[in-house]
């Protein structure tokens, strides 16, 4: 228990102190954690963004695991931190809706407003909670502290609208750019749940429409298109993507995070 996984994610990058320190505060009240960084590029203050990369990497670790996400633009004002113990993972986190891809996911879910203060570093930073607030409840909980002693339970947590593709007639579904990875691919919100005859072998006739531009070819791996040329993907996060080979489909589709997208079976 005590060798428990502490994960982090943050919108901190790599450049300043933020995240030794965070570690630091762990390693103070657990020295026999293992921290994992999942990432600390998320874009600045973008709660989303880190809803949905926590969604895609917290069920790769193993039963028990302690996740820390942090992004907080409301640092200091009264949003309350809170633990989530799910069906085999904890999450920590500010009460922002940084977890919403995370509660539909669980069966057996209970939340807490982390309210015992006897768990915090000392003084509390009022612009750095994730060092003396989070990351020590993150080593007290990895040590086996049980969720109950932090505080008492809510229902009331914050929870994002979660955007999801709807089906606008028989054959068109209507879309979203849920990111651009760092290879320049077009991350969508369009599943195979949503049109599994797009995903079929034999793939059916279809584009996808973005902006002014068209994609109609569908692959099953990277290099199975031409070098820079744009293809669909069914992606490892297990939706629609725009890629390219070797470039970055979302400039050569002068796509961004946000983008609508259309499907249409042709």
């Amino acid at each position: 228990m005590a060798g428990r996984i502490v994960t982090l994610m943050t919108d901190f990058g790599v450049n300043d102190f933020y995240v030794g320190a965070m570690k630091g505060a762990i390693l103070g009240a657990n020295p026999e954690a293992q921290i994992v960084d999942i990432s600390h590029g998320i874009a600045a203050y973008d709660v989303l963004d880190a809803a949905y990369t926590l969604s895609k990497a917290y069920s790769t670790f193993p039963t028990g695991t302690v996740h820390v996400v942090i992004v907080d633009p409301g640092v200091g004002t009264q949003r309350r931190p809170i633990i989530a113990r799910g069906d085999n993972h904890y999450f920590i986190a500010p009460d922002n809706g940084v977890l919403s891809f995370i509660y539909p996911e669980q069966e057996m879910l209970s939340v807490i407003e982390v309210t015992a203060t006897h768990y915090f570093r000392s003084p509390v930073s009022n612009t750095f909670h994730a060092r003396d607030i989070f990351a020590p409840c993150a080593g007290w909980l990895s040590k086996g502290v049980d969720i109950e002693k932090f505080g008492e339970p809510i229902t009331d947590y914050v929870k994002l609208s979660i955007p999801k593709a709807q089906k606008i007639s028989e054959k068109q579904w209507k879309g979203l750019a849920l990111k651009i990875d760092r290879f320049g691919s077009v991350v969508t919100n369009i599943r195979p749940e949503d049109c599994p005859a797009l995903f079929a072998d034999p793939t059916p006739g279809f584009k996808v429409v973005i902006g002014d531009k068209q994609v109609t070819k569908m692959v099953k791996h990277y290099a199975e298109g031409g070098k820079g040329e744009v293809f669909a993907i069914l992606g490892s996060s297990g939706a629609l993507e725009l890629a390219a080979n070797r470039a970055g489909a979302a400039q050569a589709l002068g796509a961004k995070r946000g983008a609508e997208v259309i499907l249409e079976l042709t």
